[in-house]
């Protein structure tokens, strides 16, 4: 970790020290009571912006934060949400609408939208940061006492912010985003004795990279393939797999240390890039200023990718949230798609165990708030499962939108003797959830035309069953054909029952992307007249 100097250390202080204010705030985001809160959600991806351009949409992924706008039953919470662009008037009436017994006019009226108008490649909170009149309007807005910061991951520029409102950030502070790494995971897994895949230490060269790889295969003589990744790579892009067979003749007892280095280094450039368009010579370019690990691939017939989600009070406490089995696609089953809640039986009290150990040793760090720990799971017969831990995320992943939709549209709770959520009327809740359901059929599809459809077919949440779906990732539609959703029911199977008929309304809806004018002569539209110019 590179030393600080004195101002720095300066900021670092006072940011801890308006974080100590957290301990008497922080659980007006968990109870439905009347307490009073302001809550600043800044959803801004404040992360490697070249990596985060590798996700398609990607300037839509503010939007996934909208879940707290359920946050507005409690009567008396005020939210500001601040994003990069304004956001479809019609997808804040649909979060609205969500809200059982609070009248829409009356949340609407403790919900203030604030946007920067700039829809260029730096964070949210950067911009923010650059428009004092926009900073001083959300610092007026805000009750200070009653005010605390929700954000998608913390960095540096949230930190600044959070300091210049005299608003305390829910969250891990930025110097602690280390831990949050691949090398940091790898770290935090070795000091709390979680099962890990061997691999390297950080890197920062292509030659010390494939110096690594061979002492790796070195250590591992059966060793297949080796997965090679960017240091603060997201959701599987920053991955690469790199297979040794083709040159199993150069092996550890056949081959020299050097022969090993020299064809490593050469096949590098052919590897499989887990990115669209990804290539060696953009990807080398990165470590420089990145980093990046080996790591051994774990084979296995039978293979699942299961997480774990938990929370670090402001009060030192660690909490499990929930567990999933994570869906995953891309050329090597690498790339975060979705998920299932909760994850298999056979395995979820076991993450919850290892969730607990590397949550006290985070805790010891001096992390606060989410946590998200991701496993490789091989089936070994007879219900066990060889579990190894891959990396941490301390920032609001793919899992954490569905799940806290689910726990606020409820109110229920998770019960960790199973591993179940349960609502108030005591049934086990069970979800499955995307960022990711797209087909260019569905691109040309407006907000509007969405909830057009959710209407027609009845696709909506009932908050009456507790099933349906939930929509988010809205503004992705219409440019890239994507859209995310969370469809909840009383088993697995209902879950994707609800899922599978939301993707065949879709399809059926679009099944003609060049249908004749002639099939809307059915609707009669009325037709607006601007008389002064008549």
């Amino acid at each position: 970790m590179a030393t600080l100097n004195i101002s720095e250390l300066e900021q670092v202080e006072k940011f801890r020290h308006l974080q100590l204010t957290l301990r008497d705030r922080w659980k007006t985001t968990e109870l439905f009571d009347n307490s009073e809160a302001d809550i600043l959600i800044i959803p801004s991806l404040s992360i490697d912006q070249r990596e985060l351009q590798k996700i398609e949409g990607c300037e839509h992924y503010e939007e996934r934060l909208l879940f707290s706008l359920i946050r507005l039953q409690n009567p008396r919470t005020r939210l500001v949400y601040v994003t990069s662009v304004p956001l479809h008037p019609s997808i804040i009436d649909y979060y609205l609408q969500l809200l059982p017994g609070i009248p829409f006019s009356h949340a609407r009226n403790r919900l203030l939208l604030l946007s920067t108008y700039d829809s260029s490649l730096k964070p949210l909170s950067q911009k923010i940061l650059e428009r004092p009149r926009l900073l001083e309007r959300i610092h007026q807005a805000l009750r200070l006492d009653k005010s605390f910061m929700i954000c998608y991951n913390s960095s540096h520029w949230e930190g600044e912010l959070s300091l210049k409102l005299g608003v305390p950030l829910y969250a891990a502070a930025p110097d602690l985003q280390i831990w949050g790494t691949k090398s940091g995971s790898r770290q935090i897994f070795k000091e709390s004795g979680v099962p890990y895949p061997d691999g390297s230490e950080k890197i920062w060269n292509h030659t010390d990279l494939a110096e690594a790889t061979s002492d790796l295969w070195e250590r591992q003589p059966t060793l297949q393939r080796v997965v090679i990744k960017l240091n603060e790579g997201i959701s599987g892009e920053g991955n690469a797999l790199l297979d040794l067979r083709p040159i199993e003749n150069l092996a550890p007892g056949k081959g020299t240390h050097a022969e090993r280095v020299a064809a490593i280094s050469d096949r590098f450039s052919i590897m499989r890039f887990q990115a669209k368009q990804e290539t060696w010579d953009n990807f080398s370019g990165r470590l420089p200023e990145l980093g990046g690990i080996a790591e051994a691939f774990v084979e296995g017939k039978i293979k699942r990718s299961p997480s774990v989600q938990g929370r670090i009070t402001p009060n030192g406490e660690v909490e499990i949230l929930s567990t999933h089995d994570q869906i995953l696609g891309g050329p090597d089953g690498q790339i975060y798609l979705g998920c299932r809640f909760p994850a298999d039986e056979s395995y979820r009290l076991q993450l919850q165990q290892l969730g607990l150990q590397v949550g006290k040793k985070l805790a010891e760090k001096g992390t606060l708030e989410r946590f998200g720990l991701d496993f490789i799971a091989v089936d070994k017969g007879n219900k066990e499962w060889d579990i190894q831990a891959i990396e941490i995320n301390l920032r609001k992943g793919g899992t954490t939108h569905p799940f806290m939709t689910l726990k606020l549209l409820t109110n229920g709770r998770y019960d960790l003797s199973t591993g179940l959520f349960y609502s108030q009327q005591g049934r086990p809740k069970y979800y499955i959830a995307t960022d990711n359901l797209q087909k260019e059929r569905y691109q040309g599809l407006l907000p509007n035309d969405l909830m057009d459809i959710i209407a027609d077919q009845r696709l909506h949440f009932d908050s009456g069953t507790e099933t349906g779906t939930v929509f988010h990732l809205m503004g992705c539609l219409s440019q890239f054909g994507k859209l995310g959703l969370t469809s909840i029911g009383d088993s697995p199977q209902q879950a994707q029952d609800i899922y599978n008929k939301v993707v065949k309304v879709l399809d059926e809806e679009t099944r003609s992307k060049n249908q004749d004018l002639s099939a809307f002569s059915d609707y009669s539209f009325p037709v607006v007249w601007d008389e002064s110019s008549s």
